[in-house]
């Protein structure tokens, strides 16, 4: 488990951005999206920032993409921005 790794989130209007800090392991993949799900209500658009990452482990980013289905509900947009935007995103059309 990445005990250094945290989410930052800041709601703005119809946006809420989560910054992401630390190592990026499975855990962190299971608090990203139960994080998401706890706070995407009335929001329109997601965007999730990758540029405090130090590591992202693989197994952690095979975890997220592997359980965006518990996303499904979840009517917002999501995109990634970042450096580390396309090592966790499951499509490169999601990342600016």
């Amino acid at each position: 488990m990445a005990s250094n790794f945290r989410i930052s989130i800041h709601r703005s209007s119809d946006y809420l951005h989560m910054k992401l800090l630390g190592d990026f392991d499975g855990t962190s993949a299971w608090q990203l999206i139960n994080m998401l799900k706890a706070n995407a209500g009335g929001v329109y658009k997601i965007i999730i920032h990758t540029n405090s990452l130090k590591k992202i482990c693989p197994f952690g980013r095979d975890t997220f993409r592997q359980n965006l289905l518990e996303l499904k509900s979840i009517p917002a947009h999501i995109l990634f921005t970042g450096e580390n935007a396309s090592q966790i995103a499951p499509d490169k059309k999601l990342c600016i």
